[in-house]
């Protein structure tokens, strides 16, 4: 049967609205990049947006595979920007406190700059002291990252490689490095999965070193966020800040927070390891279920606007840094002055100086082998 001009007219017109619909969908579910300036040698800076359906918007740099912004509503609706950061390239170039970057090739702390790897002794900067934090000099929170879009139809997936050289920053090996953040379309939560190789035996720590203040304003201090975290131990300081090597019980001290309690509760005891830190910097040792994969490490509650950040890993330590640094001279988002201790960084790690610890669980990558790291912040709000 000959189906009649109209009716011919009206399936092309159907099938072109269909087409359009796919097609929109399809671009929906690609990453917003756009040019974030030019580093003072030249290169090309790259802003990338993921928004997904639950109200979530996570934007990313690629310098220093840096994570810029998390927007996520409160228990009313209202939305914020939930970790600390600068509005311009600029801000990062000139960045100490290492907002929202990518951190490697070891984050934390090495004594000394130095460790032993197969023998050989090798010599790193000495950025903090007499220890190298937090990858040197110029680790990879200075580095400019090459993004891949690998979004899927249930996530935006960005995916950032890096290529560190044997002897960059005193570490041995040539690192290829990947850090891929996804974020799901249908769940409140970002995850950031790390993956390396190396041509010579090394050591690799990564992390990321995001700062959040919760309540969505940001120089306002997060002594009221009641934090939880899943450990009975912690590793225990010298002047240096340097572990001791010991896994000290946090029973009876400031350093318990198997159940919710406020980050200001006992910031200011007389405390020795306290002092050292001059409040929270510290490792804790989480506990860990065997043969299990991405486990909960910590919950964070903030009573004004209900918001409650869960932190999930397959490390086996947390570093826990109350803003200690912060002191109202870092001139940040919308011009604002980022106060003592308006934010805190909850880093997934293995523990610091672990090169110098045999009994600490080891951070050596072998040739031919591949690092891998997962780390989820999953954001809710209670009524």
């Amino acid at each position: 049967m000959m189906i009649r001009p109209p009716t011919i007219l009206l399936a092309i017109l159907l099938f072109l609205t269909v087409s359009s619909c796919f097609q929109t969908n399809a671009a929906e579910r690609r990453i917003h990049f756009s040019n974030f300036g030019k580093t003072t040698t030249g290169e090309t800076v790259y802003r990338y947006v993921l928004r997904n359906n639950k109200g979530i918007e996570a934007v990313v740099i690629s310098y220093g595979a840096t994570l810029v912004s998390i927007q996520a509503p409160d228990r009313n609706g209202k939305m914020g920007d939930l970790v600390l950061g600068y509005d311009t390239l600029d801000g990062y170039e000139k960045d100490k406190s290492y907002f929202g970057a990518t951190i490697g090739r070891y984050g934390n702390r090495i004594a000394g700059g130095q460790f032993a790897l197969d023998g050989v002794v090798f010599h790193l900067p000495t950025n903090d002291g007499p220890n190298c934090l937090h990858g040197g000099t110029r680790g990879f929170n200075k580095r400019v990252w090459t993004g891949v879009d690998h979004s899927r139809d249930d996530a935006y997936v960005l995916e950032l490689n890096y290529t560190s050289q044997d002897g960059e920053e005193g570490f041995p090996g040539t690192l290829q490095v990947k850090v891929t953040y996804t974020l799901p379309l249908d769940r409140s939560e970002l995850q950031i999965d790390y993956s390396a190789t190396t041509d010579k035996d090394t050591v690799v720590n990564l992390t990321n070193h995001s700062y959040f203040n919760l309540s969505g304003v940001a120089n306002s201090e997060i002594l009221s966020h009641q934090l939880l975290l899943h450990a009975s131990k912690f590793t225990p300081v010298d002047a240096r800040l340097i572990p001791t090597g010991a896994l000290q019980t946090v029973e009876d001290s400031p350093f318990d927070f198997s159940k919710p309690t406020a980050i200001g509760a006992h910031i200011n005891q007389d405390n020795e390891q306290l002092k050292f830190g001059r409040g929270y910097d510290h490792n804790w040792v989480l506990e860990k279920t065997p043969n299990s994969n991405v486990q909960l490490a910590a919950t964070v509650f903030e009573p004004s606007s209900g918001r409650v950040l869960e932190v999930l890993t397959t490390e086996p330590g947390i570093q826990f840094y109350s803003g200690n640094f912060l002191d109202g001279t870092v001139r940040g988002k919308d011009g604002q002055l980022y106060a003592h201790r308006t934010g805190f960084c909850l880093e997934t790690q293995h523990f610091p100086d672990s090169p110098n610890h045999p009994n600490f669980p080891s951070t050596t990558l072998k040739a031919g082998q591949t690092y891998r790291s997962t780390t989820v912040f999953r954001f809710s709000a209670r009524k």
